[in-house]
C-alpha cells in the first residue's frame, strides 16, 4: 500500500475504548497538546535558589499567591498547614500568626535527669500537639540544661494536659527539676493535611469536652478538614483567610521582619474571603450572622464591609457595609472575580454579587443550578469566563452555565476521593492556555493526579507523576510557581531551625523552566488509539515507519502494540523498542497485527520533542 500519513486528533481520548479511540490518543504524561501537535512539557527548577542548597517550607502547601507592592517588588505568599511564608527578594519570612505573646511563665520547666524531654509549664496555654512556640529570656539553667537551648522556636510534642505539654530542647538535662522562667509567643493553633474522621475512645484532643458528657462534634465524633488558606490583596496589603478561620492582614510597609496580624472588628470565622473591585470592599463568604460570634457561622451568609475600610463590617446609615443570605445551596465553597461582578459559587449553585450602590450597595442574582464546584481554589476566571470542576463533571460560564464536554471525565470522575475535595485547585498556565485541576484518586489522602483543559483548543489531557498542591500563574514573576509536599520528618534547610521538628516539607518550583525535573531526568509517554486497515477484516504488516518530531533533543523510543482482537492481550513487536535518533531517517520494523498502538517515550536528561506526523507502510496481510 506504500506510506499513509498517520494523523491523529489532538487530546485523551478516555471516553472510548482503546479500539474506539482509533484516530487519538488514549494515554499521556508529562506531555501537553499544542497547535494541536503533542509535545513534552517544559521543566522545573527550585524557585530562587541562590544558595544552591534546597529551601524548605513546614508543612503541606494549601495555597499560593503573588502579587507586588507599591514600588513593584515582587512577593510570594505561601501558606501551609503548619506556617504562613512570604519570599521577599529571594529569601523566605515566616510571618505565621500569633495567638498569645508575651506570656511569663515561672517554674517553666520540668526536666527529667539523662532525657532531652522536656514539660513546660503554662495554665491554659491552649495549644494543640504539632504547635510551634517561641521561648525567650529563659533563666534559671532548669535541670542543668544551659538557657540557650531553652530558648528558640519549639514543635510541641504531646499535650499533657490544660497546663502543660512537652518540647524537646536542644541539651540533656543533668538532673530532675521543675523551675526556671521564659517568656512564650505561641503560633495559631496549626491544621491537618489530610481530612478525615475517626470514632471511639482517644479521638481529639485531650481534656476537650467534660468527662461522662457527649462530645461537642456529635455522636462522639471527629470531623477534622485539611487546612485551607486563601489570599487576596488589599493595596498592596495581603489578606491571608482561614477557611472556617480567622481572617488576617500582613502589612508590606511594615517589613518582612513581622507576622501577620488579626483583622479587626473582621467575622471570626468565614469559608472564604474575596475582594470587590473596583469598589473595594472586603467580602465575607459562609460567614457569621452575627460579628464575632463564631458560633452563629451560616455557610450560606455574605457578608461585605465598609467600602474602603476593612475593619468595619457593622452596617449604619453612614456607610456601606452589610450582609445577605444566599438561598440555593447547603454552603458557600468559593468565589472569583469576573467580568463587572463576583461569581459565588456553593456546592449546587451559581450566583453574580455585583456593585449596585446605595442604598443596597450589591445586588445578588442566581445564575445556575445543579452546577457547585468542589473547592473553594477549584474554580478560576480566564479572561471573563470562568471555569470550575464540580464533583461529576467541569463546568464554564459565559454569561449561560454550560457543562464542559470532556473526554477524559470518566477517568476522573470514576477514580477520586471526594473526601479530600477541599484540596483540589485548579492553576492557569496562561503561556499555553491552560487549566489543570490537582486532584486526589479514590486510594490517595495527598494529591496524586492532573487534568488539563486547553481552553483555546478544547483538548484534554492527564497526568499522574508531578504532584503539586498549589500554583501561581506568570504575572508577578516571570514563571508559574508551583509547590510540592514531602511527607517525611526532615529539619534540614527549612527556613528557620526549630527543635524537635516532625512535620512534612514543601519545596517551590519554577515552572515551564528548561526541561528536566529539578536537575533530574524527566520521563515523559504518549500512546495512541488502535487503528486498522479498512474496517479491521484484514490483518496489516507494517514494514517500516517514518519519524517527524520538531526540536528533537535526545534519543526517542517508540513501541508498537499489536493485537488480533480488540479484547485480546496486546504484544509488542519483535523489535521494540525502536529508537528514533535526531538523524533518524527511517525505521525498519516487523510488525504485524489486525489493530497496531503507537507509543512514544522518551526518558534522558535534557531531552525534549515535539511530535509531527508519523508516516507508516502497511500493508494487507495474511491471516495465519
Amino acid at each position: 500500500m506504500g506510506y499513509f500519513k498517520l494523523s491523529l486528533k489532538p487530546g485523551i481520548d478516555k471516553q472510548n475504548t482503546e479500539y474506539g479511540a482509533e484516530g487519538g490518543w488514549i494515554d499521556c504524561d508529562n506531555v501537553r497538546f499544542r497547535y494541536a501537535l503533542p509535545e513534552k512539557i517544559g521543566g522545573w527548577t527550585e524557585f530562587q535558589s541562590t544558595s544552591g542548597t534546597a529551601t524548605y517550607l513546614i508543612g503541606m502547601a494549601s495555597n499560593s499567591h503573588t502579587w507586588n507592592g507599591l514600588d513593584g517588588s515582587p512577593y510570594l505568599a505561601i501558606g501551609t498547614d503548619r506556617k504562613l511564608y512570604v519570599n521577599y527578594q529571594n529569601a523566605y519570612y515566616d510571618i505565621t500568626p500569633l495567638r498569645s505573646e508575651n506570656n511569663s511563665l515561672s517554674n517553666a520547666f520540668t526536666t527529667t535527669s539523662g532525657s532531652t524531654t522536656v514539660t513546660v509549664n503554662d495554665t491554659g496555654h491552649g495549644a494543640v500537639q504539632g504547635d510551634f512556640v517561641t521561648l525567650s529570656s529563659t533563666s534559671g539553667t532548669p535541670g542543668g540544661i544551659a538557657n540557650a537551648s531553652l530558648q528558640g522556636e519549639f514543635e510541641i510534642q504531646q499535650i499533657t494536659n490544660v497546663n502543660a505539654y512537652i518540647i524537646l530542647a536542644a541539651a540533656t538535662a543533668s538532673s530532675t527539676a521543675t523551675t526556671g522562667t521564659t517568656t512564650a509567643d505561641y503560633q495559631i493553633n496549626v491544621g491537618s493535611s489530610v481530612n478525615y474522621s475517626d470514632y471511639g475512645f482517644g479521638v481529639g484532643t485531650w481534656n476537650e469536652d467534660a468527662w461522662g458528657t457527649a462530645r461537642s462534634g456529635g455522636s462522639g465524633g471527629i470531623q477534622l478538614s485539611s487546612r485551607i488558606w486563601q489570599f487576596d490583596t488589599f493595596g498592596e496589603d495581603l489578606l491571608c483567610q482561614l477557611q472556617d478561620g480567622k481572617i488576617f492582614k500582613w502589612d508590606t510597609s511594615v517589613g518582612t521582619g513581622t507576622r501577620a496580624t488579626l483583622v479587626t472588628n473582621a467575622p471570626t470565622k468565614s469559608a472564604f474571603s474575596i475582594v470587590s473591585t473596583p469598589d473595594r470592599h472586603l467580602v465575607m463568604l459562609g460567614t457569621e450572622a452575627t460579628i464575632g460570634s463564631s458560633g452563629t457561622q451560616d455557610p450560606m451568609f455574605v457578608r461585605f464591609s465598609n467600602q474602603e475600610d476593612i475593619n468595619t463590617f457593622v452596617e449604619t446609615a453612614e456607610n456601606t457595609a452589610g450582609g445577605q443570605r444566599l438561598t440555593d445551596g447547603n454552603k458557600i465553597v468559593t468565589a472569583v472575580r469576573s467580568r463587572n461582578q463576583i461569581l459565588i459559587l456553593t456546592d449546587t449553585s451559581l450566583h453574580g454579587m455585583q456593585f449596585v450602590g446605595t442604598p443596597f450597595t450589591f445586588g445578588f442574582t442566581q445564575l445556575g443550578a445543579n452546577c457547585g464546584c468542589v473547592g473553594a481554589h477549584a474554580a478560576a476566571d480566564v479572561n471573563g469566563l470562568t471555569f470550575w470542576m464540580g464533583t461529576e463533571a467541569f463546568f464554564a460560564f459565559d454569561g449561560t452555565v454550560k457543562k464542559l464536554p470532556c473526554t477524559v471525565q470518566d477517568y476522573v470522575f470514576d477514580d477520586i476521593n471526594l473526601f479530600q475535595k477541599n484540596k483540589f485547585f485548579v492553576g492557569i498556565n496562561s503561556q499555553f492556555n491552560e487549566l489543570t485541576w490537582w486532584y486526589c484518586s479514590a486510594n490517595a489522602e495527598q494529591i496524586d493526579r492532573a487534568v488539563t483543559f486547553n481552553y483555546l483548543e478544547n483538548v484534554w489531557h492527564i497526568n499522574s507523576s508531578i504532584h503539586r498542591t498549589t500554583w501561581a500563574d506568570v504575572g508577578t514573576f516571570n514563571k508559574p510557581i508551583a509547590c510540592e509536599f514531602f511527607p517525611e520528618n526532615n529539619s534540614a534547610y527549612t527556613v528557620s531551625t526549630i527543635n524537635g521538628l516532625t512535620a512534612g516539607r514543601t519545596l517551590v518550583y519554577e515552572h515551564e523552566s528548561g526541561v528536566d525535573a529539578n536537575g533530574s531526568a524527566m520521563s515523559c509517554f504518549l500512546q495512541s488509539g488502535y487503528f486498522d486497515i479498512g474496517d479491521g477484516d484484514e490483518m496489516m504488516f507494517m514494514r517500516k515507519f517514518i519519524p517527524d518530531f520538531k526540536d528533537q533533543v535526545g534519543d526517542i523510543n517508540v513501541n508498537l502494540f499489536l493485537r488480533s482482537y480488540p479484547e485480546a492481550d496486546a504484544t509488542n513487536s519483535s523489535l521494540d523498542p525502536y529508537v528514533v535518533t535526531t538523524t533518524t531517517n527511517k525505521i525498519d520494523t516487523r510488525a504485524r497485527g489486525r489493530q497496531i498502538s503507537l507509543k512514544i517515550e522518551s526518558s534522558s536528561a535534557s531531552s525534549t520533542w515535539r511530535y509531527g506526523t508519523l508516516r507508516v507502510d502497511v500493508q494487507p496481510d495474511g491471516k495465519r
